[in-house]
């Protein structure tokens, strides 16, 4: 098998050891797994291979008086609350007979559990199935406790996401301080770049060493040695567990295939991941329709166009979604949808709603020149009297449904206001310093105060969050300026939170966003002092933004200034580490750091201090994998694929990331998220 095509089995391949015990059983599963298996089929597979039924991973749920089986698909460690929850169930229900899988491996289990010293079989497995059949009520019931990497999810062909690990997101300057602060003086770290692994608090360590671990089972089942390479702090962290991953050395040492890996960290590069000037559909979609509950990447689609029921049919209609793994022509079409230009994208939707119409005979009226959302709709409604035909087409039907919605939602003309903000900010970036810039923020600000921002074109609180990170991302290279520059910095902030501090205490309802930044559930207990407080936090991040790319000699810069002829532009990093990965010279780059898995890396290393040695690079191979801490966007899986193609270099480029990223999702990762200590289920 070739390694791409194991790329692609892989992920299904991992659910197979959970479908061989799930006959008869209650399934329970957590969020982040239930995420994993609607990308590799959903639901459906559980049911095909035999199980009775699928419940929440909760302490309210339990098994029926006749289910005596349970199986348990958890991403998490198996002590603190991820037991309890356990136990709780167990308590509620009948079972004789418990199944426990989860994706976190038996030697983190140990570190979760301070052991240092390797042990013989898996101990900690072996105590939690006899807690187990103890919480069952009988020491002769049967009891199993094993680990399956099922934390991967196919979106298409070229690119996995990793949902149990999407809040996993790259450290930034306040993270460093929380870290020296329990640190004595003289071993203070200087930058980002010199903490290692130790100093990391237990949560983030067992983040990062379970991520490599399913890394390392994915090049195990592809029979592939790879190269790790970095850039970026939280990158390199990873790339070194990988590198020096116990059971990856015999692999290495075997393995037929050859690939590299670069882990690039997702805070480098900030403007792309906000900003609004993909032009992609698929983009939008994520943007404007509602999430599916519990998912952080898949959206709901109303199927209401499929049926003759009213408006009003509130609650008795499932919704449809973006994932669909039963029709090729679907997967095909949401591969073009997810990386094409929107014009494209929408077209080929019309061609396959019109294509499958007339498979069907339905009474097509062709109609060229632009796509609208209402030809879309009339294309889907020929559908809805006949059920086959319905059956049949449901895949691509959702993805034109979804098209559709989004490209008639009422927020989308705040998605081309926000993109106009940041073109003017974009410039204004090369012709005023910093504080100037800022300054242009104040007026959107006052100017919704009067409102809740929730007109079409007014910005929302969170917009206007977005657009700051925007603006703070190029602002280092863009306005770099002295000590009396950011004395005049700091006065615009002190204004802008001012501002802000108005905004928000105006406010009749707090967005999910601006709850989890105050910690407060309502207007009516949000404090002046409160939000004032909250948003200087926000701004303290702000700053660490600016300065993520300090470290970096090559890449330290996204913004190129207008000269004259031209306006200043947006320069993705993603496309800079590609080129020069490409680059027909191999050129040696300091910020793609290697990092070896080895004493024969090692030596090599030291011997081309005094002789001509080939170090390695990363287009050595004819497989190149991405892994993008943090999050990718759709628009920058079309850049990687333009950039690859441009330099026929014969690579095959396949992508990984922890999430597939819009705009709103990044004030969440940075403003909100606990980044030093992730959600492990303790």
């Amino acid at each position: 098998m070739l390694p791409t095509d194991g790329f692609m089995c892989f992920p299904g391949q991992t659910w197979e050891k959970v479908l061989s015990k799930v006959k008869k059983a209650v399934v329970f599963m957590d969020d982040r797994c239930s995420e994993s298996l609607h990308w590799n089929g959903g639901a459906a597979l559980l049911f095909e291979a035999g199980a009775r039924n699928i419940k929440q991973f909760s302490s309210f749920e339990a098994g029926g008086q006749n289910e005596p089986k349970a199986v348990f698909v958890v991403s998490t460690v198996l002590k603190g609350r991820t037991a309890d929850i356990i136990k709780d169930i167990i308590s509620l229900s009948h079972f004789q007979y418990c199944v426990v899988f989860t994706t976190v491996p038996h030697s983190i289990h140990l570190l979760a559990n301070n052991v240092t010293t390797e042990l013989e079989g898996n101990p900690v497995f072996e105590q939690f199935e006899e807690k187990l059949c103890e919480w069952m009520g009988d020491m002769n019931y049967t009891a199993e406790v094993m680990h399956v990497p099922v934390v991967f999810a196919p979106l298409t062909q070229q690119l996995h996401l990793l949902p149990a690990f999407s809040d996993l997101f790259p450290l930034l300057e306040v993270d460093l301080e929380a870290i020296n602060e329990k640190r004595p003086e003289k071993r203070r770290f200087g930058s980002l770049m010199d903490v290692d692994m130790h100093s990391l608090p237990p949560e983030l360590q067992i983040q990062i060493k379970s991520l490599a671990s399913a890394l390392n089972a994915l090049f195990e089942f592809i029979s592939t040695r790879e190269e790790s390479y970095s850039v970026g702090p939280i990158s390199r962290l990873i790339a070194g567990e990988l590198a020096s991953h116990p059971q990856a050395k015999n692999r290495r040492k075997s393995a037929p295939n050859k690939a590299s890996i670069v882990f690039i960290d997702r805070s480098l590069d900030l403007t792309g991941a906000v900003g609004h000037h993909g032009d992609n559909l698929v983009e939008k979609i994520l943007s404007v329709l509602p999430q599916l509950p519990g998912h952080v990447t898949d959206v709901q689609v109303d199927m209401l166009e499929l049926t003759h029921l009213k408006q009003t049919a509130e609650g008795i209609l499932a919704p449809g979604c973006l994932a669909q793994n039963q029709s090729a022509t679907a997967r095909l079409l949401w591969e073009t949808m997810l990386v094409a230009k929107q014009k494209e994208a929408v077209m080929e939707v019309r061609r396959q709603l019109v294509e499958a119409a007339s498979k069907e005979n339905l009474p097509i009226k062709m109609s060229l020149g632009r796509v609208t959302a209402e030809q879309l709709c009339s294309y889907v409604q020929l559908f809805r009297d006949s059920w086959g035909a319905l059956e049949s087409h449901s895949g691509v039907l959702q993805l034109g449904l979804a098209a559709a919605q989004a490209l008639r939602h009422p927020a989308l003309p705040r998605w081309d206001a926000c993109l106009a903000f940041e073109r003017l900010l974009l410039q204004a970036l090369g012709d005023s310093d910093l504080a100037e810039v800022l300054k242009q923020l104040l007026p959107l600000i006052k100017s919704s105060e009067s409102g809740t921002g929730s007109g079409s074109g007014d910005l929302s609180v969170d917009d206007l969050l977005v657009l700051l990170v925007y603006v703070y991302s190029m602002a280092q290279e863009a306005c770099p300026g002295g000590p009396e520059e950011e004395k005049r910095i700091e006065k615009v902030e002190n204004e802008l939170i001012g501002a802000l501090t108005l905004r928000l205490t105006q406010q009749t309802t707090l967005s999910p966003l601006l709850q989890e930044i105050t910690g407060i559930s309502g207007p009516v207990e949000l404090t002046v002092k409160h939000a004032h407080s909250a948003l200087e936090n926000v701004f303290e991040t702000l700053r660490g933004v600016s300065h993520a790319r300090d470290h970096l000699k090559h890449f330290n810069s996204v913004y190129t200034a207008s000269d004259g002829a031209h306006q200043a532009t947006y320069r993705p990093l993603l496309k800079q580490v590609l080129e020069e990965i490409f680059h027909p010279d191999r050129r040696e780059c300091p910020d793609v750091e290697h990092m070896s898995g080895g004493l024969t890396d090692l030596l090599k290393t030291g011997f081309s201090m005094f002789m001509k040695v080939t170090r390695p690079h990363p287009s050595d191979h004819p497989l190149l994998f991405l892994f993008l801490v943090g999050g990718v966007t759709p628009s920058e899986l079309r850049l990687i694929r333009e950039v690859v193609s441009n330099h026929k270099s014969g690579t095959q480029v396949l992508v990984m990331s922890t999430r597939l990223l819009r705009p709103s999702d990044v004030p969440h990762l940075l403003f909100s998220a606990d980044r030093l200590k992730p959600d492990i289920g303790v």
